[in-house]
Formats: structure tokens, C-alpha cells, sequence
């Protein structure tokens, strides 16, 4: 198999959080006298950081107004309905049976990307855990792609990132690495290929098959 190392995006690739974000999203804008955002605003907006999401919904002037209530808010009610998205577990432990390394690495903050990888399970199957904040890039940067390959003693030409967006594939190709699109979050195959994606997939059942046959 070409692949030893798998860097996996979170939001919309393992696991669907969406439900939360935009709720948390929506509670903190309605703080300062804004309106809600719509589910498919915010799902426009994720994906560079939570910073960068908050200025784009509600102009980077309010960010640091925003962002307390948002993280207050995240903090009570984050785990409510958060889910595994189909195959996300069963993918993680063919890596294992098959010697692969597994990493998640994402732009959601790392504090609370560890929190629900515990909550869900996940914890034991990954060998790391990348996140915002974690280090001073965040993807698409180069330097979060070799910081991750780096500390997981893996090579460039070995690893491939799996993930749902033009940021993680933008990160795969800021790396040097392989990139399999999935489907499952904010961009469509269409707009995965029009940024030079060329492995797409409808879900990480098919991701994992792809990887072992």
C-alpha cells in the first residue's frame, strides 16, 4: 500500500458537529443584537479557524465580542448532539490492523477536538491530535502539514490527508501530500475538483476502501 500515514480532517469528514456550531454560532450573535446565522451561512463559513468563521458571519469587528459567548456557550452544550459520521471508527481500526498510522488534523481548536475524540472514542485509535492553536499555523499552511508529518516520523510522499474541504485539500497540496476528498461536509465533489481534487469519495467506507481493497 502507498499510504502509512493518514492525517484526517474532523468536522464533516469523522464526525458531523455541525448541529453545535451553529448553534453556538447562533447564540452569540444573538448576544450583540445580530441575527441567527443559517445553518448553510455557517457551514459557508468553518473551516479556516473559528476566528476566521465569527468575521465572516459577523464582520471582524465583533469577533472579539463574539468569541466569549460563543466559547461560554460551547462549553455547556457542545457534546449534545455531536455524531461518528459513517465509517469515520471502522476506517481508524483498519489503519490499526494494517500498520497505518492515523492523525487528526483539523482547524477546530485543540482543546475541544480532544474533548470529543474522548467523548466519541476515538482517543485510542489516533496517534495524535492536530489543532488550532496547538502551534502557530493552522491549514492550509505548509508548516502545519510538515509539523504534523514531522512529529508523527512519517514522510511526505507516505501520507495523504483525507478531508472535506478546499482547505484540507489545500493543505495536502501545500505539503506534498495525497489528498482523498469526501463528501460528507461543506464542499461538493464539484468544488473539491475544480481546486484539483482528483480521489473523491461519497463517505470513509469508501475512503477505506479505497486505502485496503
Amino acid at each position: 500500500m502507498r499510504y502509512r500515514t493518514v492525517l484526517l480532517d474532523l468536522d464533516g469528514t469523522l464526525i458531523d458537529h455541525f448541529g453545535a456550531i451553529h448553534r453556538c454560532h447562533s447564540h452569540a450573535m444573538r448576544q450583540i443584537g445580530l441575527p441567527a446565522p443559517t445553518m448553510q451561512e455557517v457551514r459557508d463559513a468553518v473551516g479556516r479557524g473559528l476566528e476566521d468563521a465569527i468575521a465572516d458571519l459577523a464582520g471582524a469587528e465583533n469577533v472579539a465580542r463574539i468569541l466569549p459567548y460563543y466559547l461560554e456557550h460551547w462549553r455547556a452544550t457542545n457534546l449534545q448532539d455531536v455524531k461518528l459520521l459513517p465509517g469515520a471508527k471502522e476506517l481508524l481500526e483498519r489503519c490499526r490492523t494494517h500498520g497505518v498510522t492515523c492523525a487528526v488534523f483539523t482547524n477546530k481548536r485543540g482543546d475541544a477536538s480532544r474533548e470529543v475524540c474522548r467523548h466519541l472514542g476515538l482517543t485510542p485509535l489516533v496517534a495524535e491530535i492536530f489543532g488550532a492553536g496547538d502551534t502557530a499555523w493552522l491549514k492550509p499552511q505548509a508548516e502545519f502539514s510538515a509539523h504534523a508529518v514531522r512529529t508523527l516520523g512519517a514522510e511526505a510522499s507516505s501520507t495523504v490527508v483525507v478531508g472535506d474541504s478546499v482547505f484540507d485539500l489545500a493543505a495536502a497540496q501545500n505539503g506534498g501530500l495525497g489528498f482523498f476528498g469526501v463528501t460528507t461536509g461543506t464542499h461538493s465533489a464539484d468544488e473539491l475538483r475544480a481546486h484539483g481534487a482528483t480521489r473523491i469519495f461519497p463517505d470513509l467506507t469508501a475512503v477505506s476502501a479505497a486505502l485496503f481493497g
